[in-house]
């Protein structure tokens, strides 16, 4: 299955998806910006999830958004904050402090707001696999749930969640579009993220279990974007962004 034929098929069902989150339209959504052009994000606050916290409120109270949302294809400097995702960018040339290209492309989208928000399944669903990622900026908790549509098998990933939404699952367990299973974790079980949601399509699981790259480097971006879609093809939040 190629990416276009699977955007035209969920484009054509757009409306059936129940929202991943609570959402009503006249809630006010943030494009939270994590690329180098967001200066106001600096190093001290990226190596210190406390100050992270703090700025993402600090955001969302100023303009009075429920959430933050954004970040598919973006190349995000944040991830320099960890070292699963590569070495350290040389800011003076550009070019990184070693040959080893780090990973920096976002292939989700990431929705910021208070812990333990409720997620829910946008269509019906059965547990393909879930995992603890727990290493410092991974995915702490994660959930993948295999969907059916119109013909077409695709993956729904699930990252940054509170270690209760994995407690009782089990592979293979069928879940009806819009029941809640899972919530936003807190920073011990999340990856030592400030607390959101990490939502990604996925086409081709490539044998992965409770697991799938979030984030890729820049060089292998049409592979990585080709297997996983725009994920507000489901969500249909980012028009409402301010």
């Amino acid at each position: 299955m190629t990416v276009k034929i699977f955007e035209e098929r969920l484009t054509a069902d757009k409306g059936i998806f129940y929202p991943v989150v609570p959402y009503d339209k006249e809630d006010k959504l943030l494009l939270m910006d994590f690329t180098d052009k967001n200066t106001d994000l600096t190093e001290d606050i990226l190596a210190n999830t406390n100050l992270f916290t703090q700025y993402i409120n600090s955001k969302l109270k100023a303009s009075g958004a429920k959430y933050g949302i954004g970040g598919y294809n973006e190349h995000r400097t944040i991830y320099s904050r960890s070292e699963i995702f590569g070495p350290h960018p040389n800011v003076s040339s550009g070019y990184e402090s070693s040959k080893e290209e780090p990973r920096r492309l976002h292939l989700g989208i990431d929705i910021w707001g208070r812990p333990y928000t409720q997620v829910r399944t946008p269509l019906d669903a059965i547990v393909h696999s879930f995992a603890f990622n727990n290493r410092y900026g991974d995915y702490g908790a994660t959930v993948i749930l295999t969907h059916q549509l119109s013909g077409l098998t695709f993956y729904t990933l699930y990252g940054h969640l509170s270690l209760n939404s994995i407690k009782n699952l089990e592979e293979g367990q069928h879940i009806e579009k819009g029941d809640v299973f899972a919530e936003f974790g807190i920073p011990f079980e999340n990856g030592q993220w400030p607390p959101h949601l990490h939502f990604q399509i996925i086409l081709n699981m490539e044998g992965h279990e409770g697991d799938y790259p979030g984030v890729c480097k820049f060089s292998e971006r049409e592979k990585y974007l080709n297997n996983c879609p725009d994920p507000d093809l489901i969500l249909n939040m980012m028009k409402h962004v301010t």
